[in-house]
């Protein structure tokens, strides 16, 4: 019995190294020779006294740094007052990163927040070659910086890919310095194509499980041809390390990003002025869609290449020249990349009906914000009640501010078919079933004809901003 249980334990292990060896697991030794060289480690020195740099990002906190070795929390922090406790107020602060070098006459690319305010930057190749960098240009909206070391010449390179081939479940490596640990090499596969995060959401990112740390910042992402395909950026993280979700800048954009930054100093962004949503399984009904797909149009800009363009609030985007708009996500850097001035076209739902609208492109302006100023009138207990809500007039001036024609305050809600779909006190109703409101009977007029049971759009603005919720009478 033995023999035969032995027998079958060496067919099974047979069986299980011809799976493996038919998957085709990679062997990353000849890529990760082939190209250390162009990896470098990038510290940086920041005099306090000149800006507030911080640690954004990937670099470390106070948590991570004492985690580590004493001689890197040393290197970090500097010298230590004799009786310890914080870094001396005066002592020049200290940041690690990765990033890799691009041209033969020593361009390289890192992340912005890993050179942020530095008043020194040094570069440190794999064979211990230290090299003075002065920042080109940076782009914090992309999270990217440019540096050029000083009296570099013929430097090793890394060979550049094409993220746009990229294939979720394809494998890729990064190489870096987590932890201020040079050269790491760490591996996994492709998760998803196309994140959009928060802070930068005109960057599709590269989703991996590659594992990504503090130091790890403006280090390269190959695929395995021995191409970078992404610049590590970013992890999602509740520790302050690595949880197995990791973000890299495409290189397609980022490429875009560095020869702007080379060339001119500055990156110039598409810009469409409209601020969209998610359009989802409630508001794709509302809308007459099959199925929750594109970005819709919570608000057009005054005076923006939207408006001049034709887009109306309520719009649909569903394609951008030619490429699907899936998610509202998808828009911004597809606009993002259009040359500044160029004509896109537009398919966007309308009334029910596709059409299509050609927009010239204009310059992404400064962020700005917009404040909504305190509602006055007298309030309409009435009107809204089968919606569980009661409305006031819009004050013009308070109209004027978000940049309305009109509308009507909600002035309290109560249990109902309102609060269900998330209208709160103080927003501003300005179109419900895709009809105009613009007063108080208005409103009374537009909620007593409102079909039963169907879902119906309300456009509301709250805090300066528009959105569209979905209500079931």
């Amino acid at each position: 019995m033995l023999g035969v249980l032995l027998m079958l334990a060496a067919m099974v292990s047979v069986f299980w190294s011809q799976g493996v060896a038919a998957r085709g697991l990679p062997d990353f030794t000849e890529l990760v020779e082939d190209n250390s060289s162009a990896v470098v480690n990038i510290s940086t020195t920041t005099d306090p006294g000149s800006q507030s740099s911080g640690f954004h990002g990937l670099p470390f906190d106070e948590r991570q740094l004492e985690q580590l070795p004493p001689f890197l929390q040393d290197f970090f922090r500097g010298p230590q007052s004799p009786f310890g406790g914080s870094p001396r107020p005066q002592q020049p602060r200290r940041s690690m990163g990765s990033g890799f070098i691009v041209s033969a006459d020593g361009y390289v690319l890192t992340n912005n927040h890993v050179v942020e305010g530095a008043d020194e930057v040094i570069v440190r190749l794999n064979d211990r070659r230290e090299f003075s960098a002065t920042i080109v240009g940076t782009d914090p909206r992309s999270d990217m910086a440019v540096l050029k070391i000083e009296n570099g010449e013929d430097l090793p390179v890394v060979s550049v890919g094409r993220s746009r081939d990229l294939k979720v479940g394809e494998w890729v490596f990064a190489i870096g310095s987590p932890f201020g640990f040079d050269y790491t090499v760490t591996a996994g596969i492709v998760s998803a194509l196309g994140r959009s995060l928060p802070s930068e959401n005109y960057v599709p990112f590269i989703q991996t499980d590659v594992a990504i740390n503090p130091g790890n910042s403006g280090g390269p992402l190959f695929n395995l041809e021995g191409e970078v395909v992404g610049i590590n950026s970013q992890i999602y993280t509740r520790s302050g390390g690595f949880m197995g979700v990791s973000f890299a800048i495409p290189i397609d954009d980022a490429m875009n990003v560095f020869r702007q930054l080379r060339d001119k100093g500055t990156v110039a962004r598409g810009w469409l002025g409209v601020l969209i949503q998610e359009v989802n399984r409630d508001l794709a009904e509302s809308f007459g869609l099959r199925r929750p797909r594109g970005a819709l149009i919570a608000e057009v800009m005054p005076d923006s290449p939207a408006e001049k363009g034709g887009l109306e609030a309520g719009d649909i985007v569903l394609e951008y020249n030619g490429e699907d708009v899936q998610l509202s996500s998808d828009l911004p850097p597809m606009v993002g990349r259009t040359p500044v001035g160029e004509s896109a076209r537009l398919t966007v739902l309308r009334g029910g009906d596709e059409i299509t609208l050609d927009v010239a492109i204009g310059k992404l302006p400064e962020d700005g914000d917009d404040a909504a100023q305190p509602f006055t009138g007298s309030r309409d207990n009435s009107a809204g009640a089968p919606l569980g809500l009661s409305v006031e007039p819009l004050a013009p001036e308070t109209a004027r501010s978000v940049g309305v024609e009109g509308g009507v305050v909600v002035a309290g809600v109560d249990r109902g078919p309102a609060f269900e779909a998330g209208i709160r006190a103080r927003d501003i109703i300005t179109e419900i079933n895709r009809q105009q409101i613009r007063s108080v009977e208005d409103f009374r007029s537009v909620v007593r004809d409102l079909p039963e049971n169907r879902a119906v759009s309300v456009r509301i603005v709250r805090q300066g901003r528009a959105i569209y919720l979905v209500m079931k009478p």
